[in-house]
């Protein structure tokens, strides 16, 4: 049998080269873009790291280049695959790489244009993206606090909408809202270049619209979304009473927006790092040894960037440095329960990576509807953990506020995000959009979302300029990705709660798993089909209950 006159030996020989020749320099890559991205992430005055970012942007051209050639090559043979993958080796291994590789070739241009769409991204999409992250990280307002006017940082500033003090959450919020006007102008440029950047490629490719391409790298399809969509808008009048339960905590019919964090309950702990420390470890340890294991090397190796501080980024994420098998996180955290729980979630993600380690960089490739379970499910553990031991009604009450606080955002605020930015494809397509028109699609999604849970007088325009994920070059919708994530992780925990110890090792698996299989087929194992509402509606049941405790505390 052979493939433009190439014997199936021939063509083995030249795919398993590739995948050992890929592999290592992916690894290489992404070990030396881990230090350079952390160096940027944390110091966006630094001029030298700036420049070796350029520089190795570069080198990803090259590297993005041959995977382009590869690609189109393994469309071309595909029909030798099953043959090829009969062969013991790396071929066989990557079985299921080859198989997506082949089906996405598809959507490929020709390969001089996939190779000048490669070298005009440094200067186009990744470029307004790198701008973005710039204007948001340097950003900083002057703010009276404690009677001082101090210069905070806008991650810092955001923080304080955790304050038991209405008078300051609401002093923040116009703060920020004030802070992101100014800057509103270069942000709306950022995001029309890289919206329109996405559009041109996946008009070029073949794409039926942006939301296609962000199906297939999650590995789901239009029935799952839909599926999980649906069950979401069900699930709205259950947030909504938990939304309007907290505003009757506080006096009012509806909350604004700087309520929308604030501590409910007399459990306002703050914790010092190493209270935090201690407290998840703790939790860890009572689910999986190797998770505790896995937290105590990043606790006692330094693996965390902690607190805020002006030039660097806000929010918080995990990363993976292939080279020396570990993990490295960035967050911003400021004593709060809250922010306890953000660690805890990216652990997750540096567990996940934990799970992943030693098997080639093409077998890793996880999607992101499935780079969310480990997090989840740490926050889960941490979550459920505290709530056991709460002493009292109060502690109980300060801890599902903090639980349903995050699964409103995930749930509620992420159909607003997913919904604002399909609107912003669709009319992207005709024309540039403004400030003003981001804000008014903001307000109008967020109207549709939060409903009579939230006044429409005070909610949040600018949410889009500072939110990250509309500004990531090559993945659109990194939104339900999150929400995917939380029922997903919340099923899983429900196997847990069934299964005790069994489950974990099994747990592991399909994190080991997640760069070798569909989420359906992960899913699958555990007897989940979540193509079917009855699934996300499990999930969705354990969080009512949730809200049904809080409502009655």
């Amino acid at each position: 049998m052979k493939e433009n006159g190439r014997s199936v030996a021939e063509v083995t020989e030249g795919v398993d080269g590739y995948l050992e020749r890929a592999n290592s320099a992916l690894r290489l890559y992404s070990t030396i873009n881990a230090y350079v991205e952390s160096c940027v992430a944390t110091d966006s005055f630094s001029a030298q790291a700036k420049r070796l970012e350029s520089e190795l942007e570069l080198v990803g051209v090259r590297l993005q280049k041959q995977q382009v050639r590869f690609r189109g090559w393994v469309g071309v043979i595909k029909g030798l695959l099953p043959a090829i993958l009969t062969n013991p080796g790396p071929a066989r291994e990557h079985a299921f790489y080859l198989r997506e590789t082949a089906e996405q070739s598809r959507y490929l241009m020709s390969e001089p244009e996939e190779a000048l769409a490669a070298e005009l991204e440094l200067s186009g999409s990744n470029a307004w993206s790198k701008l973005q992250g710039t204007v948001c990280s340097q950003l900083t307002v002057e703010f009276d606090l404690s009677g001082k006017v101090q210069k905070l940082p806008i991650s810092a500033l955001q923080n304080l909408s955790h304050s038991s003090d209405e008078g300051l959450r609401r002093r923040a919020y116009e703060a920020e809202l004030a802070a992101w006007e100014s800057v509103s102008e270069p942000l709306a440029a950022a995001l029309n270049g890289v919206k329109g950047s996405a559009i041109t490629m996946y008009r070029r490719r073949g794409r039926k619209d942006a939301l296609h391409d962000s199906l297939d790298t999650s590995r789901i399809d239009r029935e799952t979304l839909d599926t999980l969509f649906s069950v979401m808008r069900e699930s709205f009048p259950i947030f909504r009473r938990y939304m309007m339960a907290k505003a009757k905590r506080f006096g009012k019919d509806r909350l604004a927006w700087w309520d929308l964090f604030a501590p409910v309950g007399k459990n306002e702990r703050t914790f010092t790092w190493p209270e935090a420390v201690r407290f998840i470890l703790a939790r860890f340890g009572a689910f999986d040894e190797r998770l505790e294991r896995l937290a105590k090397r990043a606790f006692e190796n330094n693996w965390i960037d902690v607190g805020p501080r002006n030039g660097k980024r806000g929010g918080a994420f995990c990363m993976d440095v292939p080279g020396v098998e570990e993990s490295r996180v960035l967050c911003n955290f400021d004593g709060s329960l809250d922010q306890v729980s953000t660690v805890a979630h990216e652990l997750g993600h540096a567990f996940h990576n934990e799970c992943l380690a030693r098997k080639p960089m093409l077998r890793r490739k996880t999607p992101m509807t499935l780079a969310e379970t480990a997090s989840i499910m740490n926050e889960t553990i941490v979550t459920n953990a505290a709530l056991a031991d709460a002493a009292k009604p109060e502690e109980a009450l300060a801890i599902l506020e903090m639980y349903l606080g995050g699964s409103n955002q995930v749930i509620v605020d992420i159909s607003s995000r997913f919904i604002f930015e399909k609107e912003v494809f669709e009319r992207r397509v005709n024309s540039e959009l403004s400030a003003d028109d981001f804000c008014a699609i903001m307000l109008r999604c967020q109207k549709e979302t939060y409903g009579n849970g939230l006044s429409e007088e005070f909610m949040h325009k600018y949410m889009w300029a500072w939110k990250v994920h509309y500004y990531i070059p090559n993945f659109s919708f990194y939104n339900y990705p999150y929400a995917f994530g939380l029922l997903f992780g919340t099923g899983l925990y429900a196997a847990y709660k069934e299964q005790g110890n069994k489950f974990v090792k099994d747990y592991e698996a399909l994190l080991a798993s997640t760069g070798e299989a569909t989420p359906a087929e992960l899913a699958s194992r555990f007897g989940f089909d979540i193509r079917r509402p009855d699934f996300w509606r499990s999930s969705i049941r354990i969080i009512e209950e949730k809200v049904r405790r809080y409502v009655e505390l």
